[in-house]
């Protein structure tokens, strides 16, 4: 596999699973179950930062941060992590 079909396939992975993370997220919050809300953020924070897609990093590693200690106040970051990630998923489609 060469280096370009190695990283079209990554953002491939990436533009399917980060969706279903966020939908798993928006699902955690609403049950209150904060364990596997952290596990999701943690997860786009990991695969996010493999093609350098800065900003939905800093949001998600927030929500990973904040998700510690309560599940309060997270609209507004899952909001601005969707948005984020949407701006990514641009740049990378556009590759």
């Amino acid at each position: 596999m060469d280096d370009d079909s190695f990283l079209k396939e990554v953002v491939e992975i990436y533009l399917t699973d980060t969706p279903k993370r966020l939908t798993e997220i928006h699902a955690c919050l609403a049950s209150g179950d904060s364990t596997t809300l952290n596990r999701a953020a943690h997860s786009i924070k990991g695969s996010s930062s493999n093609l350098g897609a800065i900003q939905v990093i800093g949001v998600a590693k927030r929500i990973e941060e904040k998700s510690k200690e309560s599940l309060e106040n997270l609209d507004a970051d899952i909001t601005e992590l969707e948005r984020a990630f949407a701006e990514a998923k641009a740049a990378l489609e556009a590759l």
